[in-house]
């Protein structure tokens, strides 16, 4: 027995669900040396959702983890590899001495868009608080039917201070198609959770964008309608961020406009990591006002974003070595955007081989999300184009 931290992750290709997911399991069996693990974390890529209950089941008998968590993805990752769109699948397991877990269950509401009650909790559905002595929660929820952004607007309000990391299933976008596992549970609906009590756990989440321009006070809002910048119309404070924006940075805007909303107003300065980024949906020509993806309020300081490959990695590798600073880890999950991958950085393997070289190489297994779960601050938000990290320090760091 040892009162270390000790992790591994494994992988497994191709359409034979018992070879996959037997090579896996080997190559974690190895890593754990022997150890019981705590915590087993399985990510089923494409072509293995029907087969869960199977895969499950032998990462139980193979592993005998005090518990079990995962869900169904386009892409998993295991250790520096990402593997997209194809059949395969994931495991990562941990031995955590002194920690305890809580699996919690989250039922999905009969309409995910009804309204919301005073606590921000869609009606008609019971979630239960994580103990009080929790450090952290896992969360991996189904896209089609589980309200997240409600799910943690509640959980903030209930549990502040609490950091959530997971991400939403992809293996599937219409209802029923995803599969979430929890011990010897599986749903394809609702959300499921680990809440880790006794644990060294540290965030990461990196959006992908940069600041551009200078940042405004919100001095007219209605909703996520954003109707006055500092006293001029949004649309002309777009003008003059464009019109001093170096031609690169013009190109960025032109493809993608972002603005992120400031978590932190007590700071004196404003710069990578401090935002919350939202997507720029439209704009009223008329008014000069925009349209944006979440609820603005006056007062807020605000600031336009751009996002691309160059702009997201440099953002990545930035808060990584920020997050390398505060000590090295010993094994991590990693979540980032199904838009993110290959297609976005035209390589394979971006974000793992980057985590890994710059956090070393830990046993790190992660999946491709329809939506990234992390905090900003000290609040917890569904992100999308994301990288979001949780790390597991060491037990006397």
């Amino acid at each position: 027995m040892t009162d270390q931290i000790t992790a591994a992750a494994g992988a497994g290709t191709g359409s034979d669900v018992e070879a996959a997911v037997d090579a896996a399991v080997a190559e974690v069996a190895e890593g754990l040396g022997g150890l019981t693990p705590t915590l087993a974390v399985v990510f089923l890529g494409s072509g293995h959702t029907h087969s869960a209950d199977t895969i499950a089941e032998r990462v139980r008998h193979r592993l005998a983890p005090e518990h079990l968590v995962g869900a169904t993805a386009g892409g998993v990752i295991a250790d520096g590899h990402e593997l997209e769109d194809q059949a395969a699948l994931s495991v990562w397991a941990v031995h955590l001495p002194g920690a305890s877990l809580t699996p919690l269950r989250y039922d999905a509401p009969v309409d995910p868009a009804e309204s919301v009650d005073a606590e921000g909790r869609p009606q008609g559905v019971e979630w239960a608080e994580p103990p009080e002595s929790a450090d952290a929660l896992l969360l991996l929820g189904d896209p089609v039917s589980f309200p997240a952004p409600a799910f943690l607007s509640w959980l903030g309000q209930a549990r502040p201070q609490l950091p959530v990391s997971g991400g939403m299933a992809s293996g599937a976008g219409e209802p029923g198609g995803n599969r979430l596992l929890l011990d010897d549970a599986i749903y394809d609906d609702g959300a499921v959770a680990l809440a880790l009590t006794g644990v060294r756990v540290r965030t990461l989440v990196s959006q992908g964008c940069r600041p551009v321009g200078s940042s405004y006070v919100v001095t007219s809002a209605d909703r996520n309608l954003l109707q006055e910048l500092g006293g001029a119309t949004p649309v002309d404070r777009v003008r003059e961020v464009y019109q001093a924006a170096s031609p690169e940075d013009q190109q960025r805007m032109q493809a993608g406009l972002h603005l992120g909303t400031v978590i932190d107003e007590y700071k004196e300065e404003f710069g990578r990591g401090d935002f919350l980024v939202r997507g720029v949906l439209g704009a009223q020509q008329d008014t000069g006002a925009l349209v944006v993806g979440d609820l603005i309020d006056v007062g807020q300081t605000v600031q336009f974003q751009v996002r691309d490959a160059p702009a997201a990695d440099e953002d990545l590798r930035e808060l990584l070595s920020r997050f390398a600073s505060g000590g090295t880890p010993v094994a991590g999950l990693l979540f980032t955007c199904n838009g993110r991958g290959e297609q976005l950085f035209d390589e394979p393997d971006h974000d793992a081989d980057l985590v890994r070289s710059s956090l070393g190489d830990l046993p790190l297994a992660g999946f491709f999300c329809a939506g990234e779960i992390g905090p900003v601050g000290s609040r917890s938000f569904v992100h999308g184009f994301t990288a979001s990290v949780l790390a597991f320090d060491p037990v006397d760091a």
